[in-house]
């Protein structure tokens, strides 16, 4: 998929429900992300663990093809810990990992722009034992620096320099926003990149998937969008219904096109006919 003229989109995937709206809607892939699962939770990235994503992966498999990117933050440890997490994201069924260079156990900072760098060279030796324990050649293997919001643009891209010769397969520096910044990134550091956008997506970057792909961003994810949208509903909907709970509403919304809509994607029809065909009562009989 890397291969190909554009780069591979990833929209965030939570659950299975979003994994089959994203497959559905044409996305190659699906990323789940640290930051919004924590949210999701009512808690942080720093306080998740290997074990809950690789479960989220397995839900989302179960019913869904789509390849999914795992955000792993720190990679939950240090180079001896890289031993099982690499595994355990392989087991889960992961396509690929993007692993960060902050300080582990991860600091709710983060959220708010302070960043806990670990020395460049731990993470280079992070990646590289993450490249050697792997099993599948086809597992992706994302290093990412967060560097240009905890110093600058030279220490982002030594950085990514070093994390490149330690193995990394595609190179992320988080938090680059500009034209200008994702060209100097090609320019130094070559290609395959991985952009994460801001929220909407591409909405006012100024740049296409045509003019990264040109420049060598194989992997677009967006790491918030969905979650964000999902929230503005639902507090509309629940804010909606303290009034009286729905009873001061003289025109009952018809939520049946959703809730059919919402029926096909869970492929309700398909365990009704198995039901019909094994254990339901037939027309004019029972069945054994």
């Amino acid at each position: 998929m890397l291969q190909g003229p554009l780069p591979v989109t990833a929209p965030l995937v939570l659950n299975p429900l979003m994994a089959k709206l994203a497959e559905a809607a044409g996305f190659p892939a699906g990323y789940l992300g640290g930051g919004a699962t924590g949210y999701q939770k009512v808690a942080l990235e720093a306080n998740l663990n290997l074990t809950e994503m690789c479960q989220a992966a397995l839900d989302i498999r179960a019913v869904s093809s789509l390849p999914l990117i795992l955000d792993a933050a720190c990679g939950y440890g240090d180079p001896m810990h890289l031993h099982r997490t690499i595994g355990m994201s392989e087991a889960a069924g992961f396509a690929a990992i993007e692993l960060e260079d902050q300080l582990v156990p991860k600091r709710a900072h983060h959220h708010i722009g302070i960043e806990h760098m670990i020395p460049m060279e731990l993470m280079a030796a992070k990646v590289a034992e993450a490249v050697a324990v792997r099993r599948n050649r086809d597992f992706i293997i994302i290093a990412r620096t967060n560097a240009m919001r905890a110093s600058d643009m030279d220490d982002a891209l030594r950085r990514g320099d070093a994390y490149r010769k330690a193995g990394a397969d595609v190179l992320l520096l988080s938090m680059a926003h500009r034209p200008e910044q994702l060209r100097a990134i090609a320019e130094r550091l070559g290609r395959p990149l991985m952009y994460l956008t801001g929220r909407g997506g591409l909405a006012g970057l100024g740049m296409t998937l045509e003019d990264l792909g040109r420049l060598g961003y194989r992997i677009v994810a967006d790491p918030s969008t969905p979650l964000l949208a999902a929230y503005a509903a639902w507090k509309k909907v629940y804010a909606d219904l303290t009034d009286g709970f729905g009873a001061k509403i003289t025109a009952k919304p018809d939520w049946s096109p959703i809730e059919q809509d919402l029926f096909a994607v869970i492929d309700l029809e398909r365990l009704l006919a198995v039901e019909r065909a094994t254990v339901e009562p037939r027309q004019g009989g029972v069945s054994p």
